[in-house]
C-alpha cells in the first residue's frame, strides 16, 4: 500500500523555513554629514595645492577639473539630442591649458585657434542634421568649463597670486555654505523659483556677508602672519578694497550657480553627476567658480593697469 503524503493525526508537520531578503543597506550619513566630510577633505587639499604645489601641478590638476566638469556638461547636452564629440572636447580643453601654460600671451589667439578645430571636427564627423547642435554644445563647453577654469592658474601667476586664488575660493565657500543654511532656517522669498526653487532672498543676502566674514578672517590671519614676515598670505591693498571684491565675486558667483543650475533644469536633471558625495558632480561644485575666476581675474588685471 503506498505511503500517504499527508501526515497522520498529532504528527508534526515540518515545512522549509521561508528566505526573508535583508532589508537594503542604507548609509548612515545624512546629506548634509557627506557635504562636510567631503570638503574636510578637499579643502586642505586644495589649499595646500595653492600655496606649495608647483606650477605645473596647479595647471595640469585644474585642467582635470575642467576636463571632468566638461564631461558632465556634455552629458546634459546629450539630453536634447546633440551628440558631441566628447574626446576631442577634452582633447581641446587639455590643450587649452597646455598652451597657456607655455604660452600665456597667446590666450585669446589658444581659444579661438581651438574653438575652430572643434567647427571644424563636427563638420566632418557630426551628421548634417546634427551639426549645428554637436558643434555649438562642443564650443561652449570649451569656453563654460575650459577658458574660465583657466582662470585659476592665470590669477595664480598674478603678483601674490596664492592670496588671490585663496582669496576667490574662501570667498565663494563661504557664500556657498552660508547660504545654504541661512535659506533653510529662514528663507522665505524666491530669489529665482523657475530656476532654482529652494533658493531664496535671505539666502543670497547670508552667502554676501559669509563672503564678508571669510575675507575679514583672512586680511586678520594675513596682519597676523606679517608679524613673522610670513609672505605665503598677503593682502597689500586697502581693506575696502578686499571686502568690495569680495561683494562682486560672491554676486559673481551667485549668478554661475544660477546658470549652471538653468543648464540642468534645461537638461531635466537635478544634479550633474554623482561623483563627490553630498555635493553631487563636479561640474555642481565649480559651478560658481566658472565666472567668479575670469571675473576676479579681469578685476585684478584692471586694478593693476589703473
Amino acid at each position: 500500500m503506498p505511503r500517504s503524503s499527508l501526515a497522520e493525526p498529532g504528527t508534526a508537520v515540518f515545512q522549509p523555513a521561508l528566505h526573508t531578503p535583508a532589508p537594503p543597506s542604507r548609509c548612515i550619513l545624512s546629506l548634509g554629514m557627506k557635504r562636510i566630510l567631503t570638503a574636510l577633505v578637499l579643502i586642505p587639499l586644495v589649499l595646500a595645492l595653492v600655496f606649495l604645489g608647483p606650477r605645473w601641478l596647479f595647471t595640469l590638476l585644474t585642467a582635470g577639473v575642467a576636463m571632468l566638469a566638461a564631461w558632465e556638461f556634455l552629458g546634459l547636452a546629450e539630453q536634447y539630442g546633440a551628440k558631441p564629440p566628447r574626446i576631442a572636447v577634452l582633447v581641446a580643453i587639455l590643450g587649452l591649458f597646455l598652451g597657456v601654460f607655455e604660452w600665456p600671451d597667446l590666450t585669446a589667439a589658444l581659444v579661438g585657434i581651438y574653438a575652430l578645430a572643434l567647427v571644424v571636427y563636427c563638420t566632418f564627423s557630426s551628421p548634417v542634421d546634427r551639426m549645428m547642435a554637436d558643434a555649438t554644445s562642443s564650443v561652449f563647453c570649451l569656453l563654460y568649463t575650459g577658458f574660465t577654469l583657466m582662470a585659476l592658474p592665470a590669477l595664480r601667476e598674478e603678483p601674490n597670486g596664492p592670496s588671490l586664488v585663496c582669496f576667490l575660493l574662501c570667498a565663494v565657500w563661504a557664500g556657498d555654505s552660508v547660504a545654504l543654511y541661512v535659506g533653510k532656517a529662514w528663507g522665505r522669498h524666491k530669489l529665482a523659483p523657475a530656476i532654482s526653487p529652494n533658493k531664496s532672498w535671505e539666502g543670497a543676502v547670508g552667502s554676501v556677508v559669509g563672503s564678508l566674514l571669510a575675507t575679514g578672517a583672512l586680511l586678520g590671519l594675513a596682519a597676523f602672519l606679517a608679524q613673522w614676515d610670513s609672505a605665503k598670505l598677503s593682502f597689500p591693498d586697502e581693506t575696502w578694497y578686499w571686502l568690495g571684491l569680495a561683494v562682486v565675486v560672491n554676486v559673481v558667483a551667485q549668478v554661475g550657480d544660477l546658470a549652471e543650475s538653468a543648464l540642468k533644469r534645461s537638461a531635466g536633471v537635478k544634479d550633474s553627476g554623482s561623483l563627490l558625495p553630498g555635493h553631487g558632480g563636479v561640474l555642481d561644485r565649480v559651478d560658481a567658480l566658472l565666472l567668479a575666476a575670469p571675473v576676479l581675474w579681469y578685476a585684478q588685471l584692471i586694478h593693476l593697469r589703473f
